[in-house]
């Protein structure tokens, strides 16, 4: 028997359907399918045609797909961190739990130089901590599991208190005052001494009364005063500072020589200079600058202060560039970023590195590229009123200049006594390279600079 069939379907709706059910982002109720489909047939037997009509049943059902793809979770990693840094610390912002936005800050990761802000890839919640708190981590390192959802949920607005019911009205003070109490015109009787004798003890007699007993448990003197103590553990930066500093103890040949500063000069040309320097380059002019500019141009004329020893070829290593770390003081520590190939810039190039960088390590931003490098360090310690000291070498450089505060001193001008605003300066080098010549002369070279940046103008 041959039999040749034509199918004509009338559920158009269930192609449409199987076809939605293959894309896994469609947003689909839980709903079903279900219907006839009918065909017909012929049907050739003993040379009689035959019509054949026949039937099915089917039905589709398909569910809601998309809340798994939209609350995926994912693992965010730690970031990769610059050649110099291997590891960091763990510090969480964030628990279990807490729901996050788009690009807010969930860790930070302490580092020997810096401080590494992670923050969420996409809003969601916090769905696990890998990593404890105070947990060392490296480059890669899994840190924390994130519930991906469309949205950070929206803060709950704060409940309107209900107003306030309006006071109720004072009572209305009656129309007739009540009649006043007359006013007494007899003396009150007095009342009667009495006849028995007071009963009186000598002054012996008496005994003190004892002091009230503390109560257990409490020291003596606990409420004038406690003396307790608590310790905090050293974060990294702080114990990789102490570590740098010791090194440079035990490895250089530290010597620090010192000269005095007349400021009157630089301060009459900031005081002149001003107001049409902050017109113009919307910066304020400060010493600083001169003090880095005055470095560069000395360290031009002495070399072998920017130079630094390799240890391990036994070699000196001159370098033809000036690279200027500027000591900042930070919450958590001390950072030098650098400010580089000084020896290009002019006073306002100058400011405007140094306030940014400033202003990157009050926020903590601060990368590892920022302060990596530098030949030669600044130390401002003026700022905080200091009147003398001896800096430490920053290693791997070879000296460092350290100022100090602007105090009036009596001075002698032209053999008279005048009274001048001075700033000592202290310059520590490693006499391992450098000889005492060529660090006096490079500290005089500074003097003059700043004194009178006329020398500098005409390269004297």
């Amino acid at each position: 028997m041959l039999l040749l069939s034509r199918s004509r379907c009338l559920s158009g709706a269930l192609g449409r359907s199987l076809c939605a059910l293959r894309q896994g982002n469609c947003n689909l109720g839980r709903r079903s399918l279900s219907g006839v489909s009918r065909s017909q047939g012929l049907a050739y037997t003993n040379s009689s045609k035959l019509v054949v009509n026949t039937s099915s049943v089917f039905s589709v059902r398909y569910f809601r797909i998309t809340a798994v793809c939209r609350n995926d979770v994912i693992t965010i990693n730690t970031p990769a961190f610059a050649e110099s840094v291997t590891e960091g610390d763990v510090r969480w912002e964030k628990a279990v739990g807490d729901t996050v936005a788009e690009d807010e800050v969930v860790c930070e990761i302490e580092t020997d130089k810096t401080s590494v802000q992670v923050p969420s890839p996409a809003a969601g919640v916090i769905e696990a901590l890998l990593v404890p708190d105070g947990g060392k981590v490296e480059g890669g390192t899994p840190l924390f599991k994130l519930r991906k959802s469309g949205a950070a949920p929206a803060k709950a607005k704060p409940a309107v208190a209900p107003p306030a019911a309006a006071p109720a009205p004072e009572p209305v003070a009656a129309a007739v005052a009540p009649p006043a109490k007359p006013i007494p015109t007899t003396m009150p009787p007095v009342p009667p001494v009495s006849t028995q004798p007071i009963d009186t003890k000598p002054v012996s007699a008496v005994k003190p009364t004892a002091a009230p007993v503390a109560a257990p448990g409490v020291e003596p003197g606990a409420s004038k005063g406690a003396r307790s103590e608590h310790r905090v553990k050293m974060n990294r930066m702080r114990q990789r500072i102490a570590q740098r500093l010791k090194e440079a103890q035990n490895t250089c040949a530290m010597l620090t020589t010192f000269n005095e500063i007349d400021m009157s000069n630089i301060q009459d040309m900031r005081a002149r200079h001003r107001d049409s320097f902050q017109k113009k380059h919307n910066l304020k002019l400060g010493f600083m600058s001169a003090f880095v500019k005055a470095a560069a141009f000395a360290l031009q004329e002495q070399p072998i202060v920017n130079a630094v020893i390799d240890d391990t070829t036994k070699e000196m290593v001159y370098r033809d560039y000036v690279d200027i770390s500027v000591a900042v003081a930070t919450p958590r520590g001390l950072v030098v970023p650098v400010i580089r190939n000084v020896e290009t810039m002019n006073f306002a190039e100058i400011e405007r590195i140094i306030n940014e960088l400033g202003e990157k390590a009050r926020k903590n931003e601060l990368a590892i590229e920022d302060m990596d490098g530098g030949t030669f360090t600044i130390s401002n310690g003026g700022v905080f009123g200091s009147l003398f000291g001896t800096p430490i070498i920053n290693p791997p450089q070879s000296a460092i200049l350290g100022m100090h505060g602007i105090f009036d001193r009596p001075v002698a001008v032209g053999g008279k006594v005048e009274v001048r605003p001075m700033m000592y300066v202290a310059l520590t080098y490693d006499h391992r390279l450098i000889d005492g010549r060529e660090a006096v002369t490079f500290l005089r070279k500074i003097k003059a600079v700043v004194e009178d940046p006329r020398v500098m103008l005409l390269d004297l």
